[in-house]
């Protein structure tokens, strides 16, 4: 897989507004949380992969998306890890990891150290309002071909 493309730039706050949808803006600007269950994408089962919704930063992948019950798309860890950055979030009163987007500088949410065990043990548990999903079959029409034989083998090994 190739590494960071720079061609992720964030846009300035005001076309931000424009942009992105209220919420959209709250959870990704302000670091805002979306609720449980309310994502389009937290039971999402098809193959492809995860962008972020403005960037368009390849983030996670279905191969590594589990179902977690938590109400939020869980994944066991990043599609490369050089699309992410993490940092320590001390707010409401919790010492957690955010999880963030390394071009775009948007959050994400968190990773926490109760994941599957098997899966490495690790859960990202992601806002889907930052994410964009971009379906295997589209993926060379979106420009990420290259990731395309990435996920291939990637199902040939979970089967």
């Amino acid at each position: 897989m190739q590494g960071r493309i720079h061609r992720y730039k964030r846009p300035d706050n005001s076309r931000l507004k424009e942009e992105l949808s209220p919420e959209q803006y709250e959870i990704m600007v302000e670091a805002g949380t979306e609720r449980p269950f309310s994502s389009k994408y937290w039971n999402e089962g098809d193959d492809g992969i995860y962008v972020d919704a403005i960037t368009g930063e390849p983030l996670f992948s279905s191969c590594d998306k589990f179902t977690s019950e938590c109400g939020w798309p869980s994944f066991s860890k990043p599609l490369c890890g050089e699309h992410i950055r993490m940092q320590k979030d001390f707010s409401h009163g919790m010492i957690r990891t955010e999880v963030r987007s390394a071009e775009g500088d948007f959050h994400l949410g968190h990773v926490f150290d109760d994941g599957p065990a098997e899966m490495g043990g690790q859960r990202y548990c992601i806002n889907g309002a930052a994410l964009r999903f971009i379906p295997l079959e589209n993926l060379g029409d979106e420009g990420y071909g290259y990731l395309v034989p990435y996920l291939k083998q990637k199902q040939q090994k979970k089967v």
